[in-house]
């Protein structure tokens, strides 16, 4: 029987961005408030996300995440969930294998999400091969959270368009699951132009889901981290890999749409923080 008062506890390995709603900003309050211990591991800190602002700071911490994780392994701290994001270099991508050979134990879940590219294109900062390294770090997850930009580059494929057919996004989720992972879900999918969402592939049972919203007008900074870090925030709450998706999707919406209604800059983020309510509701805590 599960113990009820049990908190669990995530490994979140991403950037800081101290203004604009992503990564860690977006991943610890998420995790947080679905009742989740986070503890942050950031791979470096920014005074701005760099999507669309200029100017920003950027210091690199790739130099202090092996002593991170050896301080916490020294202090025998368990997680329950290793979650990455966002990682600058082959360097830290080498650096979070480690971590997760050195916090692997029997019932955790590593979730990677492979932040590297969007649009068709491979973010500016990265050389096309940045693909080859995030793909051998896909290799070790659990479950995997790319977009279908960045699925294209990790099988190696030429990146479509949509609208999509079922039947591509089926090939799609299980060529990725020949990667290793035993489940994936893939973003920004759609099959007509009216809707988004999302589609799963559970390799155990092989099941796929869809998973769909209305598509709200324009392009939003840090819904790829809203989207994973609500999903995972699920998952560790005992719910199944679809429902979970859909809890998702919908925060991730919501959040969309209460910004696109306020009419505020794009660029700084969605107000995911008053919809939290109502993620929790689905989330069943409330």
């Amino acid at each position: 029987m599960e113990n009820k008062d049990y908190q669990k506890r995530v490994a979140a390995i991403h950037d800081l961005s101290g203004f604009g709603k992503c990564s860690l900003t977006v991943a610890l309050p998420i995790l947080s408030a679905a009742g989740i211990e986070a503890c942050a591991m950031p791979t470096a800190i920014l005074s701005t996300h760099t999507g669309g602002i200029s100017g920003y700071t950027y210091r690199d911490l790739t130099s202090d995440m092996r002593a991170f994780m050896q301080h916490w392994k020294s202090l025998d701290i368990q997680f329950d969930a290793t979650y990455s994001g966002f990682l600058g270099s082959f360097e830290q991508l080498d650096l979070v294998k480690e971590f997760f050979e050195l916090f692997r134990s029997k019932n955790n879940l590593i979730l990677v999400d492979p932040v590297m590219a969007d649009n068709g294109e491979l973010y500016r900062i990265f050389q096309p091969e940045f693909a080859a390294g995030m793909r051998s770090l896909c290799k070790k997850a659990d479950i995997i959270v790319p977009n279908l930009t960045e699925a294209a580059l990790l099988l190696e494929e030429s990146y479509h368009p949509g609208p999509y057919t079922q039947a591509y996004i089926e090939k799609i989720l299980k060529n990725l699951s020949k990667l290793g992972p035993e489940k994936i879900v893939l973003t920004g999918v759609y099959f007509e132009e009216e809707e988004l969402g999302a589609a799963t592939y559970d390799k155990r049972n092989d099941s796929t889901g869809y998973l769909f919203t209305k598509r709200i007008p324009g392009s939003y900074h840090g819904t790829g981290d809203i989207f994973a870090s609500a999903l995972l925030s699920a998952l560790l709450n005992n719910i199944s890999l679809n429902e979970s998706a859909q809890v998702a999707v919908n925060f991730t919406a919501d959040s969309i749409r209460r910004t696109y209604n306020a009419k505020t800059d794009h660029r700084f983020g969605v107000n995911f923080e008053q919809c939290i309510p109502d993620f929790l509701k689905e989330l069943k805590l409330i």
